[in-house]
């Protein structure tokens, strides 16, 4: 048992409040939505896709809203034992066996990706509940969630949250016509398969260079000299453009491996991976002034050669790798 989550985490409704805690219990529990049912308790809550008024905890005033391009970078901690079967805020019980997490303002239902910074581990969770209400903690996770990220032990964790915007728009949608917590989750894993084809749609680019093709004729043929020297540039021009062509403003096509607040763990998973491709590290300040360093792979011309790599990396046990495009 972890003390320091348990201590500062409000949403899981313990059973004595901490002293500093000056909320009245009545408040608190129409806040959280009924923190309170027993743990044992059966399943006959489908919960509710909330949003949530504006509402004030220890003095301090949050306001729920859909931000779909939500982004944040801070502490991360998770509920402590003894709070399973427990009533979250959007009216579900809680489970600590399944990825899900307490967040102080998003959508409930709403899907984000959490990142350990400390070793690049990541989790997709669904948001169900509110809190935490410790100010130095972002996202507060569920058991299942925190051992996904390896920080059960630690209790804390240095993490970035990024809403997922499809997916999110997904649950809502299910949510709203009354779907389960299972349904929800069944249905983001359809339109979960649909990027590769949307990111194959880049591919066509290639073709274009055919048309370059059409430069050797126009040269005089004065002679045959100045006819060779004429089409040999050509001939390696075009190996060139479609290179560019198919490459997105900001660079291609990568395979990023892992994100990190230690830049010594960057250099590290990037020296194991260099057998795999060119590989590199990207800094990023995030908006809570954090350097983020990502180990990717790449560029790569089309998307295509990406998942190549992403699938020889995962058969090599990195699981959390996934392919951007920048």
């Amino acid at each position: 048992m972890v003390k320091s989550q348990s201590m500062n985490t409000i949403s899981r409704c313990p059973q004595s409040p901490p002293a500093w805690l000056v909320v009245a219990p009545a408040l608190l529990a129409l806040v959280l939505g009924g923190c309170g049912t027993r743990a044992g308790s059966p399943d006959t809550s489908r919960g509710s896709y909330k949003v949530g008024n504006p509402y004030t905890i220890a003095g301090r005033t949050y306001y729920p809203a859909e931000n779909w391009s939500y982004a944040e970078t801070g502490q991360a901690s998770w509920y402590g034992p003894g709070f399973h079967g427990n009533s979250t805020a959007n009216g579900e019980p809680y489970n600590q066996n399944l990825p899900s997490a307490a967040h102080r303002t998003l959508p409930m239902p709403s899907i984000v990706r959490v990142t350990n910074l400390d070793n690049g581990r990541v989790a997709v969770v669904r948001i169900n509940d509110r809190g935490p209400f410790a100010r130095e903690r972002i996202i507060d996770l569920s058991k299942a969630a925190a051992e996904q990220l390896d920080m059960t032990r630690a209790g804390t964790a240095a993490v970035r949250v990024e809403l997922m915007e499809r997916e999110s728009r997904v649950v809502k949608d299910v949510a709203m016509g009354g779907g389960s917590a299972a349904e929800q989750l069944a249905a983001i894993q359809r339109p979960s398969s649909q990027p590769a084809p949307v990111m194959v749609a880049a591919a066509p680019p290639p073709p274009p260079p055919a048309p370059v093709a059409e430069v050797p004729p126009p040269p005089p043929p004065s002679s045959p000299a100045a006819f060779v020297q004429a089409s040999a540039p050509p001939a390696v021009a075009p190996a060139v453009v479609p290179a560019v062509a198919t490459v997105p403003p900001a660079g291609g096509y990568f395979v990023q491996a892992g994100a990190f607040a230690s830049l010594d763990n960057a250099e590290r998973l990037r020296t194991t991976l260099a057998r795999f491709g060119d590989t590199s590290i990207g800094q990023t300040v995030s908006t809570g002034g954090v350097t983020v360093y990502r180990v990717r792979i790449g560029p790569y011309a089309s998307p295509d050669e990406a998942y190549n790599v992403q699938g020889s990396l995962q058969r090599a046990g990195h699981s959390d790798c996934r392919v951007v495009s920048e």
